[in-house]
């Protein structure tokens, strides 16, 4: 009797003992992260020789069983055959053990190795029409089942074109061998000599075999399948999550078709870069700095807050990526993560309905008791590198390159209200724009000088201009007197100079001075001839242009004024209306 037991215990330990070795080395590997269904292309085939391992120890133990003590028993039974089959269906199985020590030294080297998965699922296609071929899927649809199943199984694992070959496979050779079958070229069923139905009955040693096939094989195939449904609900419901995190997250700064692209594309946040051509936009609030120092944190906080809402909304609107929120700057990218080949047009119309959005926020800072904001937005068309720059740990999507730094350049010669552009900017939007000024300046760190141009709108199917708010200059009575000096950068150049303002309006004056100055010089000014408490208080302006009646009388703009300068400035164009 132990003779008899011998070799179906073998027969079944090897293939077992295989099947739980690598079962209990996956899931080692793979301690952190029990779900199949994100685990490399190379262990998921290591779990499916594990299965098939397991399967072929099973039934190698019924068939070694059935062939050693019950052949006298079930006349029925092509006994030759069995044991010929048994001995191939382990011989059969001896390369599986094969493929999963290749398995496991690729799993490091490879671990998304194709050809090693389709091999293994193109043995298993092969090996299972063979035993639907000596079982008979009419006779004993087991095998044929357990084929459905683990088809269905790679189909859960695997992407279509790793898993339909195995489909492709064995529903040809199933297909050919029945075909052969009918044609008398081949036996139906060798396994079997007749049916093991006898008298309406089925033979109890088949009923047996069959059932303990059903309940070791397909319960393990039921659990399995279920529980890899289970992990792929699972991974559905962290992924819905997941994409509503990102939403919440990246909505503030990325439009919704930007974010969407993101979604569907993720290998567009892997760390590395390319070059685009895209066009940056850079824009800041014209002497915050200044106004945010007489106000209260709360306050700063709470204009700038109004500021971003409307100002992101009309960046979304143009499919505009925020890249970076610089205290009260935006840098804002057209044409990246997102091809967009309108890019240069989209960027202007942005900037102008910026800048019209502006009143919004400024009459809801008038209803808050806040100040009025102004802004100024620089444009550049440049080639960048754009990608995610940083760690695995901490990244973020930037751009780099010089560019990036010349619309920050460009972007400091502006004047509250005012769009500047690059000779760039405008050979790529078109003769679409109208053009209100242009000249040349001189950014640090360029070669050579650099034409910039004002816009004033854009024609096409934008249709935008900059809606004018400031008021025509007027003459007031008297001249107001004033100290100023010319500011370079960040630092005051030479001593104070003297001159008056001869014309006002609410947000410019005509001034004459000491000396004639270059468009686009910027100026700290005091008023002179008035009590210590006016005079003491700064305000800044930037020189737009020379008079052209005039050659020391200069056009400046001004960039930043406290409130009681403006009180003192408004009641003299006041007291001009009044005359008037």
């Amino acid at each position: 009797m132990e003779g008899l037991w011998l070799e179906p215990m073998i027969g079944m330990a090897v293939p077992l003992g295989s099947a739980l070795l690598i079962g209990g080395l996956l899931l080692r590997y793979n301690r952190e992260n029990r779900n199949p269904l994100e685990w490399s292309v190379v262990d998921r085939c290591l779990l499916l020789i594990a299965l098939y391992c397991f399967v072929g120890g099973v039934s190698n133990f019924i068939i070694g069983i059935a062939s050693s003590m019950y052949f006298d028993r079930s006349p029925w039974v092509n006994w030759p055959f069995v044991q010929s089959y048994y001995k191939i269906n382990r011989a059969i199985g001896t390369p599986l053990i094969l493929l999963a020590f290749i398995g496991l030294w690729l799993r490091r080297r490879s671990p998304q190795n194709r050809a090693f998965a389709h091999i293994v699922i193109q043995y298993n296609a092969i090996h299972m029409s063979l035993a639907c071929y000596a079982f008979g899927p009419v006779t004993h649809p087991g095998p044929f089942l357990l084929a459905m199943a683990l088809g269905a199984l790679n189909f859960l694992l695997f992407e279509p074109y790793l898993s339909m070959p195995w489909l492709g496979t064995f529903t040809v050779l199933t297909v050919g061998s029945t075909i052969a079958t009918l044609a008398g070229l081949i036996p139906y069923s060798p396994l079997y000599l007749s049916s093991p139905f006898t008298g309406g009955e089925i033979n109890t040693f088949h009923f047996i075999g069959t059932m303990a096939f059903v309940i070791m094989v397909f319960l393990l195939m039921l659990f399995l399948i279920s529980y890899i449904f289970a992990r792929w609900r699972d991974r559905e419901a962290k992924v819905a999550e997941m994409t509503a995190l990102l939403k919440k997250m990246f909505g503030r700064y990325l439009s919704t078709e930007v974010m969407t692209s993101l979604i569907e594309n993720p290998s567009a946040l892997e760390l590395g870069g390319e070059r685009r051509e895209v066009t940056i936009m850079m824009t800041d609030l014209r002497g915050f700095t200044a106004l945010s120092e007489r106000l209260q944190p709360e306050q700063v906080v709470q204009m700038l807050n109004v500021y971003f809402e409307v100002m992101v909304e009309v960046v979304f609107k143009y499919n505009g990526n925020i890249n970076e929120i610089i205290g009260d700057a935006l840098l804002i990218i057209f044409g990246a993560p997102q091809e967009m080949p309108d890019r240069a047009q989209r960027a202007i119309a942005c900037a102008i309905d910026m800048q019209n959005a502006l009143a919004e926020v400024n009459n809801e800072n008038r209803i808050q008791g806040l100040p009025e904001l102004e802004m100024g937005i620089g444009l550049n068309e440049t080639e960048v590198i754009v990608g995610n720059i940083g760690s695995s740990k901490r990244s973020k999507y930037a751009v780099v390159g010089s560019g990036v730094n010349m619309a920050s350049r460009i972007e400091s010669y502006t004047v509250g209200g005012q769009i500047l552009i690059s000779q760039s900017v405008l050979s790529e939007a078109g003769d679409i724009l109208r053009i209100d000024a242009q000249r040349e300046v001189l950014p640090k760190g360029a070669q050579a000088p650099l034409t910039i141009y004002e816009v004033g709108g854009i024609s096409g199917r934008y249709n935008l201009a900059i809606e004018e708010r400031d008021p025509a200059m007027v003459h007031i009575t008297r001249q107001i007197p004033l100290r100023y000096k010319v500011l370079e950068g960040k630092s005051v150049r030479g001593k104070g100079l003297e001159g008056s303002i001869v014309r006002l309006s609410e947000k410019s004056a005509l001034i004459v001075l000491d000396e004639p100055l270059e468009p686009l010089t910027n100026l700290k000014m005091n008023l002179g001839d008035i009590g210590d408490k006016l005079s003491v208080k700064d305000f800044y302006g930037k020189v737009i242009e020379r008079s052209k009646d005039e050659r020391l009388a200069h056009v400046v703009r001004f960039t930043s004024v406290p409130p009681e300068v403006d009180a003192y400035f408004q009641s003299h164009r006041q007291h001009v209306a009044i005359q008037t």
